[in-house]
Protein backbone atom coordinates (compact mmCIF):
# COMPACT_ATOMS: atom_id res chain seq x y z
CA UNK A 1 0.00 0.00 0.00
CA UNK A 2 1.19 3.49 -0.62
CA UNK A 3 1.26 4.33 3.07
CA UNK A 4 0.61 0.91 4.62
CA UNK A 5 -2.86 1.78 5.86
CA UNK A 6 -3.21 -1.70 7.34
CA UNK A 7 -0.29 -0.91 9.64
CA UNK A 8 -1.85 2.47 10.29
CA UNK A 9 -5.04 0.82 11.44
CA UNK A 10 -3.20 -1.41 13.90
CA UNK A 11 -1.75 1.58 15.75
CA UNK A 12 -4.95 3.53 15.53
CA UNK A 13 -7.17 0.94 17.11
CA UNK A 14 -4.63 0.35 19.84
CA UNK A 15 -4.88 4.06 20.63
CA UNK A 16 -8.68 4.34 20.45
CA UNK A 17 -10.60 1.78 22.50
CA UNK A 18 -14.15 0.88 21.57
CA UNK A 19 -14.68 -1.63 24.30
CA UNK A 20 -18.43 -1.49 24.04
CA UNK A 21 -18.36 -3.22 20.65
CA UNK A 22 -19.38 -6.83 20.98
CA UNK A 23 -19.05 -9.99 18.94
CA UNK A 24 -22.25 -11.02 17.24
CA UNK A 25 -23.56 -14.51 17.90
CA UNK A 26 -24.83 -16.88 15.24
CA UNK A 27 -28.49 -17.58 14.70
CA UNK A 28 -27.98 -19.78 11.69
CA UNK A 29 -29.93 -17.59 9.27
CA UNK A 30 -29.28 -18.43 5.64
CA UNK A 31 -31.05 -15.75 3.65
CA UNK A 32 -30.40 -12.13 2.84
CA UNK A 33 -33.06 -10.58 5.04
CA UNK A 34 -35.71 -8.08 3.96
CA UNK A 35 -35.43 -6.30 0.66
CA UNK A 36 -36.29 -2.63 1.14
CA UNK A 37 -33.20 -1.60 -0.85
CA UNK A 38 -33.86 -3.17 -4.22
CA UNK A 39 -35.09 -6.57 -5.31
CA UNK A 40 -34.92 -10.00 -3.79
CA UNK A 41 -32.94 -12.32 -6.04
CA UNK A 42 -34.56 -15.67 -6.70
CA UNK A 43 -31.95 -18.44 -6.48
CA UNK A 44 -33.22 -19.67 -9.86
CA UNK A 45 -33.12 -16.26 -11.51
CA UNK A 46 -29.97 -16.93 -13.52
CA UNK A 47 -27.83 -14.26 -11.85
CA UNK A 48 -25.06 -14.19 -9.29
CA UNK A 49 -26.77 -14.07 -5.91
CA UNK A 50 -26.43 -15.02 -2.25
CA UNK A 51 -28.23 -18.10 -1.03
CA UNK A 52 -27.74 -20.47 1.91
CA UNK A 53 -24.52 -18.80 3.05
CA UNK A 54 -22.69 -18.60 -0.27
CA UNK A 55 -22.40 -16.41 -3.31
CA UNK A 56 -23.94 -18.53 -6.09
CA UNK A 57 -23.35 -18.41 -9.82
CA UNK A 58 -26.29 -18.31 -12.26
CA UNK A 59 -26.46 -22.13 -12.17
CA UNK A 60 -26.74 -22.24 -8.39
CA UNK A 61 -23.17 -23.38 -7.74
CA UNK A 62 -21.31 -21.96 -4.74
CA UNK A 63 -18.82 -19.46 -6.15
CA UNK A 64 -15.62 -19.00 -4.16
CA UNK A 65 -14.01 -15.73 -5.19
CA UNK A 66 -10.25 -15.75 -4.95
CA UNK A 67 -8.27 -12.89 -6.36
CA UNK A 68 -6.72 -9.50 -5.73
CA UNK A 69 -7.41 -5.87 -5.01
CA UNK A 70 -6.80 -3.84 -8.16
CA UNK A 71 -5.24 -1.69 -7.02
CA UNK A 72 -3.59 0.62 -4.51
CA UNK A 73 -2.47 2.75 -7.43
CA UNK A 74 -6.15 3.61 -8.08
CA UNK A 75 -6.39 5.62 -4.86
CA UNK A 76 -4.79 8.86 -6.04
CA UNK A 77 -4.45 10.80 -9.27
CA UNK A 78 -4.29 9.72 -12.06
CA UNK A 79 -6.48 7.05 -10.36
CA UNK A 80 -5.20 4.12 -12.42
CA UNK A 81 -2.03 2.06 -12.39
CA UNK A 82 0.19 0.14 -14.78
CA UNK A 83 -2.47 -2.47 -15.52
CA UNK A 84 -3.24 -3.23 -19.16
CA UNK A 85 -5.32 -6.09 -20.64
CA UNK A 86 -2.40 -8.51 -20.37
CA UNK A 87 -2.08 -7.76 -16.65
CA UNK A 88 -5.72 -8.67 -16.10
CA UNK A 89 -5.25 -11.87 -18.09
CA UNK A 90 -2.16 -12.73 -16.04
CA UNK A 91 -4.29 -12.99 -12.92
CA UNK A 92 -6.09 -15.94 -14.49
CA UNK A 93 -3.36 -17.59 -16.53
CA UNK A 94 -0.43 -17.22 -14.10
CA UNK A 95 -2.16 -17.19 -10.72
CA UNK A 96 -5.43 -19.04 -11.24
CA UNK A 97 -7.53 -16.22 -9.74
CA UNK A 98 -11.14 -15.65 -10.76
CA UNK A 99 -12.03 -12.23 -9.31
CA UNK A 100 -10.88 -8.71 -8.53
CA UNK A 101 -11.93 -6.05 -6.07
CA UNK A 102 -11.74 -2.97 -8.30
CA UNK A 103 -10.96 0.28 -6.49
CA UNK A 104 -12.63 3.58 -7.34
CA UNK A 105 -12.68 6.80 -5.31
CA UNK A 106 -15.30 9.48 -4.79
CA UNK A 107 -12.76 12.25 -5.52
CA UNK A 108 -12.28 10.93 -9.03
CA UNK A 109 -16.01 10.66 -9.71
CA UNK A 110 -17.03 14.08 -8.33
CA UNK A 111 -13.83 16.19 -8.22
CA UNK A 112 -15.79 19.43 -7.73
CA UNK A 113 -19.17 19.72 -6.10
CA UNK A 114 -21.94 18.67 -8.47
CA UNK A 115 -19.54 18.01 -11.37
CA UNK A 116 -19.05 14.39 -12.37
CA UNK A 117 -16.14 13.16 -14.43
CA UNK A 118 -17.62 11.04 -17.20
CA UNK A 119 -14.19 10.51 -18.73
CA UNK A 120 -13.06 8.82 -15.52
CA UNK A 121 -16.18 6.65 -15.48
CA UNK A 122 -15.53 5.69 -19.10
CA UNK A 123 -12.00 4.62 -18.17
CA UNK A 124 -13.42 2.53 -15.33
CA UNK A 125 -15.79 0.88 -17.78
CA UNK A 126 -12.96 0.12 -20.17
CA UNK A 127 -11.03 -1.68 -17.44
CA UNK A 128 -14.09 -3.65 -16.41
CA UNK A 129 -14.24 -4.84 -20.01
CA UNK A 130 -10.61 -5.95 -19.74
CA UNK A 131 -11.54 -7.93 -16.65
CA UNK A 132 -14.44 -9.55 -18.49
CA UNK A 133 -12.20 -10.45 -21.42
CA UNK A 134 -9.81 -12.13 -18.96
CA UNK A 135 -12.63 -14.15 -17.39
CA UNK A 136 -12.63 -12.26 -14.08
CA UNK A 137 -15.65 -11.30 -12.00
CA UNK A 138 -15.58 -7.85 -10.40
CA UNK A 139 -16.65 -6.26 -7.13
CA UNK A 140 -16.39 -2.47 -7.30
CA UNK A 141 -15.08 -0.91 -4.08
CA UNK A 142 -15.50 2.77 -3.17
CA UNK A 143 -12.21 3.20 -1.36
CA UNK A 144 -11.17 5.63 1.36
CA UNK A 145 -8.33 5.96 3.86
CA UNK A 146 -7.60 8.97 6.09
CA UNK A 147 -10.85 10.60 4.95
CA UNK A 148 -9.66 11.93 1.62
CA UNK A 149 -7.25 13.89 -0.48
CA UNK A 150 -7.22 16.95 1.78
CA UNK A 151 -5.28 14.93 4.36
CA UNK A 152 -3.03 13.24 1.77
CA UNK A 153 -5.29 10.22 2.00
CA UNK A 154 -7.81 8.99 -0.52
CA UNK A 155 -11.56 8.90 -0.88
CA UNK A 156 -13.50 12.10 -0.27
CA UNK A 157 -12.88 15.06 -2.58
CA UNK A 158 -11.41 18.18 -0.99
CA UNK A 159 -14.58 20.23 -1.33
CA UNK A 160 -16.38 18.05 1.22
CA UNK A 161 -14.64 19.66 4.21
CA UNK A 162 -13.43 23.10 5.21
CA UNK A 163 -10.03 23.94 3.72
CA UNK A 164 -9.02 25.28 7.13
CA UNK A 165 -9.20 21.74 8.49
CA UNK A 166 -6.65 20.56 5.95
CA UNK A 167 -4.33 23.47 6.65
CA UNK A 168 -4.49 22.90 10.41
CA UNK A 169 -3.83 19.18 10.10
CA UNK A 170 -0.48 17.98 11.43
CA UNK A 171 0.43 14.46 10.22
CA UNK A 172 1.46 12.10 12.98
CA UNK A 173 3.85 9.18 13.19
CA UNK A 174 2.86 6.43 12.85
CA UNK A 175 0.28 7.35 10.25
CA UNK A 176 -2.55 5.75 12.22
CA UNK A 177 -2.41 8.40 14.87
CA UNK A 178 -3.46 10.91 12.22
CA UNK A 179 -6.96 9.53 12.67
CA UNK A 180 -6.97 11.08 16.14
CA UNK A 181 -6.29 14.55 14.76
CA UNK A 182 -9.30 16.75 15.61
CA UNK A 183 -9.37 18.17 12.10
CA UNK A 184 -9.71 14.77 10.49
CA UNK A 185 -12.27 13.69 13.07
CA UNK A 186 -14.24 16.85 12.33
CA UNK A 187 -14.31 16.04 8.62
CA UNK A 188 -15.54 12.51 9.27
CA UNK A 189 -18.19 13.88 11.62
CA UNK A 190 -19.13 16.43 9.02
CA UNK A 191 -19.75 13.66 6.51
CA UNK A 192 -21.67 11.31 8.80
CA UNK A 193 -23.86 14.14 10.14
CA UNK A 194 -24.59 15.82 6.81
CA UNK A 195 -27.54 14.62 4.75
CA UNK A 196 -26.23 16.72 1.87
CA UNK A 197 -22.75 15.17 1.79
CA UNK A 198 -24.12 11.67 2.08
CA UNK A 199 -26.53 12.39 -0.77
CA UNK A 200 -23.55 13.40 -2.94
CA UNK A 201 -21.78 10.15 -2.01
CA UNK A 202 -24.87 8.15 -2.93
CA UNK A 203 -25.23 10.05 -6.19
CA UNK A 204 -21.61 9.28 -7.06
CA UNK A 205 -22.43 5.61 -6.60
CA UNK A 206 -25.58 5.93 -8.70
CA UNK A 207 -23.76 7.57 -11.60
CA UNK A 208 -21.05 4.92 -11.49
CA UNK A 209 -23.66 2.15 -11.44
CA UNK A 210 -25.55 3.69 -14.35
CA UNK A 211 -22.35 3.89 -16.39
CA UNK A 212 -21.33 0.25 -15.85
CA UNK A 213 -24.63 -1.51 -15.05
CA UNK A 214 -24.53 -3.56 -18.24
CA UNK A 215 -20.99 -4.83 -17.63
CA UNK A 216 -21.58 -8.53 -17.03
CA UNK A 217 -18.32 -8.99 -15.14
CA UNK A 218 -19.59 -6.91 -12.20
CA UNK A 219 -21.51 -8.95 -9.64
CA UNK A 220 -21.64 -6.44 -6.79
CA UNK A 221 -20.30 -3.45 -4.90
CA UNK A 222 -18.46 -2.71 -1.66
CA UNK A 223 -20.17 0.54 -0.53
CA UNK A 224 -17.26 1.91 1.56
CA UNK A 225 -13.79 0.72 2.46
CA UNK A 226 -12.95 0.46 6.18
CA UNK A 227 -15.50 3.00 7.41
CA UNK A 228 -14.15 5.21 10.21
CA UNK A 229 -16.54 6.49 12.84
CA UNK A 230 -15.16 9.96 13.63
CA UNK A 231 -16.35 10.80 17.13
CA UNK A 232 -19.45 8.60 17.03
CA UNK A 233 -19.56 5.99 19.75
CA UNK A 234 -20.20 2.26 19.65
CA UNK A 235 -23.59 2.83 18.01
CA UNK A 236 -21.84 3.94 14.79
CA UNK A 237 -22.62 0.87 12.70
CA UNK A 238 -26.33 0.81 13.52
CA UNK A 239 -27.01 4.55 13.43
CA UNK A 240 -24.65 5.80 10.71
CA UNK A 241 -23.11 3.03 8.64
CA UNK A 242 -25.96 0.64 7.86
CA UNK A 243 -28.36 3.48 6.93
CA UNK A 244 -25.76 4.79 4.46
CA UNK A 245 -25.35 1.29 3.02
CA UNK A 246 -29.11 1.10 2.55
CA UNK A 247 -29.14 4.41 0.67
CA UNK A 248 -26.22 3.34 -1.52
CA UNK A 249 -27.79 -0.02 -2.36
CA UNK A 250 -31.16 1.58 -3.17
CA UNK A 251 -29.42 3.92 -5.63
CA UNK A 252 -27.18 1.22 -7.09
CA UNK A 253 -29.97 -1.31 -7.48
CA UNK A 254 -32.11 1.24 -9.29
CA UNK A 255 -29.52 0.83 -12.06
CA UNK A 256 -28.33 -2.75 -11.47
CA UNK A 257 -31.03 -4.61 -9.51
CA UNK A 258 -29.19 -7.90 -9.01
CA UNK A 259 -25.85 -6.64 -7.73
CA UNK A 260 -24.72 -8.13 -4.45
CA UNK A 261 -23.88 -5.86 -1.50
CA UNK A 262 -20.40 -6.70 -0.20
CA UNK A 263 -20.84 -4.88 3.10
CA UNK A 264 -17.98 -4.17 5.50
CA UNK A 265 -18.11 -3.68 9.26
CA UNK A 266 -16.62 -0.60 10.90
CA UNK A 267 -12.85 -0.34 10.60
CA UNK A 268 -12.71 -1.11 14.34
CA UNK A 269 -13.16 -4.72 13.26
CA UNK A 270 -9.60 -4.78 11.90
CA UNK A 271 -8.19 -5.12 15.40
CA UNK A 272 -10.47 -8.01 16.24
CA UNK A 273 -13.31 -6.01 17.81
CA UNK A 274 -16.61 -7.63 16.90
CA UNK A 275 -19.20 -5.97 14.74
CA UNK A 276 -22.53 -4.80 16.14
CA UNK A 277 -24.26 -5.39 12.80
CA UNK A 278 -26.77 -8.22 13.12
CA UNK A 279 -28.81 -7.66 9.96
CA UNK A 280 -29.21 -5.40 6.96
CA UNK A 281 -32.42 -3.75 5.70
CA UNK A 282 -31.82 -5.29 2.27
CA UNK A 283 -31.06 -8.73 0.91
CA UNK A 284 -28.39 -10.34 -1.24
CA UNK A 285 -25.47 -9.56 1.09
CA UNK A 286 -21.93 -10.86 1.44
CA UNK A 287 -20.34 -9.86 4.75
CA UNK A 288 -16.94 -8.40 3.92
CA UNK A 289 -14.45 -8.04 6.79
CA UNK A 290 -10.71 -7.62 6.28
CA UNK A 291 -8.11 -9.94 7.76
CA UNK A 292 -4.75 -8.68 9.05
CA UNK A 293 -2.72 -9.89 12.02
CA UNK A 294 -1.83 -7.02 14.36
CA UNK A 295 1.60 -8.37 15.31
CA UNK A 296 2.62 -9.35 11.79
CA UNK A 297 1.61 -5.92 10.53
CA UNK A 298 4.32 -4.35 12.68
CA UNK A 299 6.92 -6.50 10.91
CA UNK A 300 7.29 -8.94 13.82
CA UNK A 301 8.02 -12.60 12.98
CA UNK A 302 4.90 -14.69 12.48
CA UNK A 303 5.13 -18.02 14.27
CA UNK A 304 3.01 -21.11 15.05
CA UNK A 305 0.99 -19.44 17.82
CA UNK A 306 0.14 -16.54 15.52
CA UNK A 307 -0.82 -19.03 12.83
CA UNK A 308 -3.35 -20.76 15.07
CA UNK A 309 -4.70 -17.52 16.53
CA UNK A 310 -5.28 -15.99 13.12
CA UNK A 311 -7.19 -19.04 11.94
CA UNK A 312 -9.44 -18.81 15.00
CA UNK A 313 -10.03 -15.11 14.36
CA UNK A 314 -11.03 -15.81 10.76
CA UNK A 315 -13.35 -18.57 11.94
CA UNK A 316 -15.22 -16.00 14.02
CA UNK A 317 -16.08 -14.15 10.79
CA UNK A 318 -18.32 -17.07 9.82
CA UNK A 319 -20.36 -16.64 13.01
CA UNK A 320 -20.86 -12.96 12.25
CA UNK A 321 -21.91 -13.71 8.67
CA UNK A 322 -24.37 -16.36 9.84
CA UNK A 323 -26.00 -13.88 12.21
CA UNK A 324 -26.50 -11.52 9.29
CA UNK A 325 -27.76 -14.22 6.94
CA UNK A 326 -24.88 -13.36 4.60
CA UNK A 327 -22.18 -15.02 2.56
CA UNK A 328 -18.56 -14.42 3.65
CA UNK A 329 -16.03 -12.55 1.49
CA UNK A 330 -12.74 -11.40 2.98
CA UNK A 331 -12.21 -8.22 1.00
CA UNK A 332 -8.57 -7.72 2.01
CA UNK A 333 -5.69 -9.70 3.42
CA UNK A 334 -1.97 -9.40 2.73
CA UNK A 335 1.50 -9.07 4.14
CA UNK A 336 4.81 -7.27 3.80
CA UNK A 337 7.76 -9.29 2.56
CA UNK A 338 9.89 -10.68 5.39
CA UNK A 339 11.21 -14.05 6.49
CA UNK A 340 7.84 -15.29 7.77
CA UNK A 341 5.36 -13.74 5.36
CA UNK A 342 4.85 -17.16 3.78
CA UNK A 343 3.77 -18.57 7.15
CA UNK A 344 1.47 -15.58 7.60
CA UNK A 345 -0.14 -16.04 4.19
CA UNK A 346 -0.45 -19.78 4.81
CA UNK A 347 -2.52 -18.97 7.91
CA UNK A 348 -4.73 -16.62 5.90
CA UNK A 349 -5.33 -19.36 3.31
CA UNK A 350 -5.98 -21.97 6.01
CA UNK A 351 -8.37 -19.70 7.87
CA UNK A 352 -10.40 -18.93 4.77
CA UNK A 353 -10.45 -22.60 3.81
CA UNK A 354 -11.69 -23.60 7.24
CA UNK A 355 -14.87 -21.53 6.75
CA UNK A 356 -15.11 -21.82 2.94
CA UNK A 357 -14.63 -18.07 2.51
CA UNK A 358 -13.77 -15.97 -0.51
CA UNK A 359 -10.57 -13.97 -0.18
CA UNK A 360 -8.94 -11.03 -2.02
CA UNK A 361 -5.22 -10.28 -1.69
CA UNK A 362 -4.00 -6.70 -1.10
CA UNK A 363 -2.82 -5.78 -3.67
CA UNK A 364 -1.98 -6.16 -7.36
CA UNK A 365 0.61 -3.39 -7.37
CA UNK A 366 4.35 -3.12 -7.84
CA UNK A 367 6.82 -2.28 -5.09
CA UNK A 368 9.80 -3.94 -3.46
CA UNK A 369 9.02 -3.69 0.24
CA UNK A 370 5.27 -3.42 0.79
CA UNK A 371 2.23 -5.60 0.32
CA UNK A 372 2.27 -5.74 -3.47
CA UNK A 373 2.12 -9.07 -5.23
CA UNK A 374 4.78 -7.90 -7.66
CA UNK A 375 8.20 -6.28 -7.31
CA UNK A 376 8.93 -2.95 -8.95
CA UNK A 377 10.22 -4.69 -12.08
CA UNK A 378 6.97 -6.67 -12.45
CA UNK A 379 8.33 -10.00 -11.31
CA UNK A 380 6.56 -12.00 -8.63
CA UNK A 381 7.42 -11.81 -4.97
CA UNK A 382 7.68 -15.58 -4.65
CA UNK A 383 7.72 -15.49 -0.87
CA UNK A 384 4.13 -14.26 -1.18
CA UNK A 385 2.87 -15.89 -4.36
CA UNK A 386 4.07 -19.35 -3.32
CA UNK A 387 1.68 -19.13 -0.36
CA UNK A 388 -1.16 -17.30 -2.13
CA UNK A 389 -1.34 -19.12 -5.47
CA UNK A 390 -2.89 -22.44 -4.48
CA UNK A 391 -5.80 -24.67 -5.48
CA UNK A 392 -9.31 -23.73 -4.38
CA UNK A 393 -12.89 -24.72 -5.26
CA UNK A 394 -13.94 -22.20 -7.90
CA UNK A 395 -17.50 -23.46 -8.42
CA UNK A 396 -19.16 -26.14 -6.32
CA UNK A 397 -22.33 -27.97 -7.32
CA UNK A 398 -23.44 -27.96 -3.71
CA UNK A 399 -22.03 -26.46 -0.52
CA UNK A 400 -18.28 -26.25 0.20
CA UNK A 401 -17.37 -27.38 3.71
CA UNK A 402 -13.64 -26.73 3.90
CA UNK A 403 -10.37 -27.01 2.05
CA UNK A 404 -6.69 -27.10 2.96
CA UNK A 405 -3.24 -27.31 1.41
CA UNK A 406 -0.18 -28.97 2.92
CA UNK A 407 2.78 -27.06 1.50
CA UNK A 408 5.26 -29.75 2.54
CA UNK A 409 3.56 -32.50 0.56
CA UNK A 410 1.62 -30.34 -1.93
CA UNK A 411 -1.57 -32.14 -0.90
CA UNK A 412 -4.85 -30.33 -1.48
CA UNK A 413 -7.99 -31.55 0.29
CA UNK A 414 -11.53 -30.34 -0.31
CA UNK A 415 -14.82 -31.48 1.19
CA UNK A 416 -18.30 -30.51 0.01
CA UNK A 417 -21.92 -31.56 0.18
CA UNK A 418 -23.12 -32.13 -3.38
CA UNK A 419 -26.42 -30.86 -4.70
CA UNK A 420 -27.21 -33.54 -7.24
CA UNK A 421 -29.98 -31.44 -8.74
CA UNK A 422 -27.40 -29.01 -10.17
CA UNK A 423 -26.48 -30.10 -13.68
CA UNK A 424 -23.26 -28.11 -13.95
CA UNK A 425 -20.02 -29.66 -12.67
CA UNK A 426 -17.89 -28.81 -9.67
CA UNK A 427 -14.73 -27.01 -10.83
CA UNK A 428 -11.55 -26.75 -8.78
CA UNK A 429 -8.92 -24.20 -9.76
CA UNK A 430 -5.54 -25.95 -9.85
CA UNK A 431 -2.71 -23.56 -10.83
CA UNK A 432 -0.30 -25.34 -13.13
CA UNK A 433 2.67 -24.29 -11.01
CA UNK A 434 1.30 -26.24 -8.03
CA UNK A 435 1.70 -29.57 -9.83
CA UNK A 436 4.21 -29.08 -12.67
CA UNK A 437 4.35 -32.84 -13.30
CA UNK A 438 0.62 -33.34 -12.91
CA UNK A 439 -1.43 -34.69 -10.03
CA UNK A 440 -3.37 -37.71 -8.87
CA UNK A 441 -7.03 -37.26 -7.99
CA UNK A 442 -8.83 -39.20 -5.28
CA UNK A 443 -12.55 -38.48 -4.95
CA UNK A 444 -14.26 -41.68 -3.81
CA UNK A 445 -15.47 -42.77 -7.21
CA UNK A 446 -16.37 -39.46 -8.81
CA UNK A 447 -16.10 -38.86 -12.54
CA UNK A 448 -13.62 -36.12 -13.32
CA UNK A 449 -11.37 -34.75 -16.01
CA UNK A 450 -8.30 -32.55 -15.93
CA UNK A 451 -8.31 -29.34 -17.94
CA UNK A 452 -5.72 -26.60 -18.13
CA UNK A 453 -5.66 -24.99 -14.73
CA UNK A 454 -8.61 -26.88 -13.30
CA UNK A 455 -10.13 -30.18 -12.25
CA UNK A 456 -13.73 -30.71 -13.36
CA UNK A 457 -15.87 -33.14 -11.40
CA UNK A 458 -18.68 -34.00 -13.78
CA UNK A 459 -20.37 -36.54 -11.49
CA UNK A 460 -19.88 -36.88 -7.74
CA UNK A 461 -19.54 -40.38 -6.26
CA UNK A 462 -22.73 -42.24 -5.37
CA UNK A 463 -24.52 -40.93 -2.30
CA UNK A 464 -23.69 -42.52 1.03
CA UNK A 465 -26.27 -44.91 2.53
CA UNK A 466 -27.61 -42.08 4.68
CA UNK A 467 -28.55 -40.26 1.49
CA UNK A 468 -28.53 -36.50 0.92
CA UNK A 469 -27.85 -34.29 3.90
CA UNK A 470 -25.10 -34.20 6.46
CA UNK A 471 -23.93 -37.71 5.58
CA UNK A 472 -23.54 -37.03 1.86
CA UNK A 473 -20.05 -35.56 1.74
CA UNK A 474 -17.56 -35.72 -1.12
CA UNK A 475 -13.86 -35.50 -0.28
CA UNK A 476 -11.42 -34.63 -3.05
CA UNK A 477 -7.68 -35.06 -2.52
CA UNK A 478 -4.99 -33.97 -5.00
CA UNK A 479 -1.39 -35.21 -4.66
CA UNK A 480 1.56 -34.65 -6.98
CA UNK A 481 2.55 -37.29 -9.49
CA UNK A 482 5.95 -38.75 -8.73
Amino acid sequence: MQYDSRLIARFLFSAIALSSCHHASSNGSDDGGPTDAGVEVDPAAGTFHVHAGFVRDPDGRAFVMRGVNLAGSHKNTPYFGFHQPADYARLVTDFGFNSIRFLVVWAAIEPTKGTYDDAYLDEVGKRIDWAADAGLTVVVDMHQDLYGEGFNGDGAPKWTCDEARYKAFVPKTPWALSYTDPNMVACYDGFWNSAELKSHYVEAWRRLAKKVAKKSAIIGVDPMNEPFWGSTGSEFEETKLVPLYADVMTAVRAEAPTWIAFAEPSSAHNLGLGTRIESFPFGNVAYSPHSYDASAETGAPFGPSGHDNLIQTIRSFADEAATMGAAIWIGEYGGMVNDTVDVYMDAEYAGAGSIAASQMYWAYDRDDGGYSLLATDGTEKHKITDAVVRPYPDRTAGDPIEWSFDAKTSTFSFSYRPNRAIAKPTEISVPTRTYPKGYVTSCGGCTSNVQTGRLVITTPPPASPSGAGSGDVVRVVLTPKS
